[in-house]
């Protein structure tokens, strides 16, 4: 292993080989030489080293497979690498999984996170300087009326066990700063797409199942809408409020494109029958059960990190949905080997019987 003293920083990034991890280490051990970058992650379903292939022998990178609901195996680590900074996006992510399985989610989202704080308090109780940033979601607000958005101060409301989870976590972050003074931040953004989402997700079913002339489950009325922020400016954001976000701050990330699921759905159909033709596959479309406590609306004011950090979301919707499709149909073998047999079983048990 290199010597890590050469570099400046030593940062962990927590859930490295998931689907925004991936593409943040992508992004930043390219843009930041100087920096010393450690993956953490157990990989579990959603985790994919080959995601990082084109990293993986860079002198600063390494991974390191560690659980962190393991405290004695998160302290070696930090022992190990003397780690300056953590962007902490190991979680366990998918409501649907939530609701069929809480008890993951609160060892994982609330533990987990909590091990990562203990490490992270040790390190500045010998003195050391630390920064923690806590990467959650929109989902701990609630659910939203036809009117209104998200912002720093809205009260936290969360509907599933998913975001149950993640709003414990995001107190115990706070609760960390205020009582020990860890030098923490916390981002919570809208839903991410892009390349390297796992095909749970809504996007990469969608594209997945209307390349394979399979249904296109739609929950309920499909009439839920959600904020769309495509992964890029997800990772630029996160860099900016890492490095310049004034620290016990909540900084919104949100791509300022509102759209109902069955639109979205529809417009993924359109976007595969222009590029790949044949008959519509709008027609796909099968309307499904919806899932308990499915929050109808969410969408988020990001002003205060465009005032404060001048980021904006770079790319629109239509441009980003654009390069999503084309990638996955550009990358067929990735979107397959990560598909493995548990994941079909559990497709069959969430779809098979709506």
């Amino acid at each position: 292993m290199a010597k890590t003293e050469k570099f400046e920083r030593k940062i962990a990034v927590t859930g490295g080989a998931g689907f925004i991890g991936s593409n943040l280490l992508l992004y930043l051990v390219s843009r930041y030489p100087r920096y010393f970058f450690v993956n953490i992650d157990c990989l579990t379903y959603a985790g994919n080293l080959s995601n990082l292939i084109s990293i993986e022998k860079a002198p600063n990178y390494r991974f390191e497979k560690i659980d962190i609901c393991d405290y004695a195996a998160v302290s070696a680590c930090f022992e190990k690498y003397d780690f300056d900074g953590l962007i902490h996006l190991a979680a366990e992510s998918h409501v649907d999984r939530s609701i069929a399985g809480p008890a993951e989610f609160v060892k994982t989202n609330v533990i987990g996170t909590f091990n990562l704080l203990e490490a992270a308090r040790q390190k500045i109780a010998r003195g050391g300087n630390f920064r923690f940033h806590h990467v959650s979601t929109d989902e701990v607000f609630g659910s939203l009326g036809e009117s209104g958005y998200f912002g720093e101060s809205t009260p936290y409301n969360p509907n599933s066990p998913y975001s149950a989870t993640k709003a414990g976590s995001d107190h115990l972050v706070r609760a960390y700063h205020k009582t020990y003074g860890l030098d923490a931040v916390t981002t919570n953004c809208s839903n991410n797409y892009g390349p390297y989402q796992f095909p749970e997700k809504l996007i990469p079913l969608m594209i997945r199942n209307a390349k394979a002339g399979l249904p296109l489950p739609v929950y309920g009325d499909g009439r839920n809408i959600r904020d769309w922020l495509y992964v890029e400016d997800h990772c630029r954001a996160i860099d900016l409020v890492f490095h310049r976000g004034k620290s016990g701050k909540t900084y919104n990330i949100g791509g300022h494109n509102e759209i109902e699921n069955i639109e979205l759905v529809r417009l993924v159909c359109r976007l595969m029958d222009e590029i790949l033709g044949g008959e519509p596959r709008e027609k796909l479309i099968t309307y499904v059960t919806d899932r308990p406590g499915h929050d109808r609306r969410y969408a988020i004011d990001a002003s205060f990190i465009e005032n404060e950090l001048g980021w904006k979301p770079q790319y629109s919707f239509e441009q980003g949905i654009r390069r999503t499709v084309t990638w996955y149909l550009e990358n067929e073998v990735w979107l397959e080997n990560c598909v493995s047999g548990q994941y079909l079983k559990y497709y069959e048990k969430m779809y098979s019987n709506r």
